[in-house]
């Protein structure tokens, strides 16, 4: 498995160490792409343990994160979902944008998440102690969650929190560079332009720019595609489809790179 990259923004490395040797939960706040994943990703590596990443949505039931009887040619028989493989072999279970899950499966987690750290499978009727190594991980990211979608305090509460924001604009360039093989120059243009745009208040933008999209803009112009162009699909397209914001952004990459 090859090596993530990850460059640190602040104390967040140490931080995770300690919880994971503490057996203490995390729970990651922040904007969307600007490196949770990735970095859940690269401690796995560190930590040397096995990372189940669930992406939750309000379809996700209990059952999809515990397991469920199935049908086989020998009849019934039961399949762990991926909290309860994790809880059971080690590792960390990593639910992104927890929130978006329905407030009866977050509730699973209570035991998991205090110093109980047990999981019951009411299913089975089995209660399993959480290996050593399981850690359990959460994120969300804040600015686009809804009231009646925040996290209950009794859930929040039981969890050290992390807050990321998008890199600093130095270590944005060398994630660029790494991910892309961009030069270096090219690359700060990129960051400039996504500060701009992250300044932009008050538009029809959903999400603020990320960093993955500054990479596949990066991506694209190493294959050869022209700035300009690399920008509009990677970047502006991605972020409204609002006409006039479009223009907006265009003529705020036109100024970093002229259109040839």
């Amino acid at each position: 498995m090859s090596q993530h990259h990850y460059f640190a923004q602040s104390n967040e490395i140490e931080l995770f160490e300690a919880a994971a040797a503490m057996d203490l939960p995390i729970l990651i706040k922040g904007p969307t792409g600007c490196g949770k994943t990735r970095f859940i990703e690269f401690m796995g590596q560190k930590l040397n343990r096995n990372v189940y990443t669930v992406v939750c949505h309000d379809d996700l039931s209990a059952a999809d994160l515990i397991g469920r009887h199935l049908i086989g040619e020998k009849g019934t028989y039961w399949q762990d979902g991926p909290l309860t493989k994790a809880v059971r072999e080690g590792g960390i279970c990593y639910l992104d944008e927890v929130i978006e899950a329905r407030k009866d499966t977050t509730v699973v987690l209570h035991s998991l998440a205090d110093y109980r750290r047990v999981l019951p499978i009411d299913r089975t009727g089995e209660v399993i102690e959480a290996h050593p190594d399981f850690m359990l991980v959460v994120s969300y990211n804040p600015g686009y969650q809804n009231v009646l979608k925040g996290m209950k305090p009794s859930t929040k509460q039981r969890f050290v929190a992390l807050s990321f924001e998008y890199p600093n604009a130095e270590i944005e360039t060398q994630i660029i560079i790494s991910e892309s093989g961009v030069e270096e120059e090219v690359a700060q243009k990129l960051v400039a332009i996504a500060h701009e745009i992250r300044r932009l208040k008050d538009s029809d933008i959903q999400e603020a720019v990320s960093t993955r999209l500054l990479v596949y803009a990066a991506k694209l112009m190493v294959k050869g595609f022209d700035p300009y162009n690399a920008c509009v699909h990677a970047i502006v397209e991605s972020l409204s489809d609002e006409e006039d914001v479009l223009e907006v952004l265009r003529t705020l990459i036109v100024l970093h790179f002229p259109q040839s």
